[in-house]
């Protein structure tokens, strides 16, 4: 699955703090956000469960995503992962038996 342009959702805990993301290699960015290793607000908030994420074809797709997504509220955010993802589990490691 590496190099697939992602957007993805981190939180600390269910209902918890929110962050959502862009990249283009998704297993690598979540364990660096799991190991603290990527700085910023992931680090600051110990975010570190991915509970939401959607896989594109090119990155100008993802980019576009990501920042729809951003611009929603949080409610919004919640609704998402609630429909996907009810019981707020760690997705990332479904990710490693892709």
């Amino acid at each position: 699955m590496a190099k697939t342009p992602a957007i993805y959702l981190m939180t600390n805990k269910p209902h918890g703090t929110l962050y959502t993301g862009v990249t283009s290699d998704l297993p690598k960015r979540v364990w660096q956000h799991k190991n603290g290793i990527s700085g910023g607000f992931c680090t600051k908030y110990k975010l570190k469960r991915l509970v939401y994420f959607e896989l594109f074809e090119d990155m100008y797709q993802a980019i576009s995503r990501e920042k729809q997504i951003k611009a929603g509220s949080r409610q919004a955010k919640i609704e998402l992962i609630n429909r996907f993802n009810p019981a707020w589990r760690d997705l990332y490691p479904d990710l490693l038996v892709r």
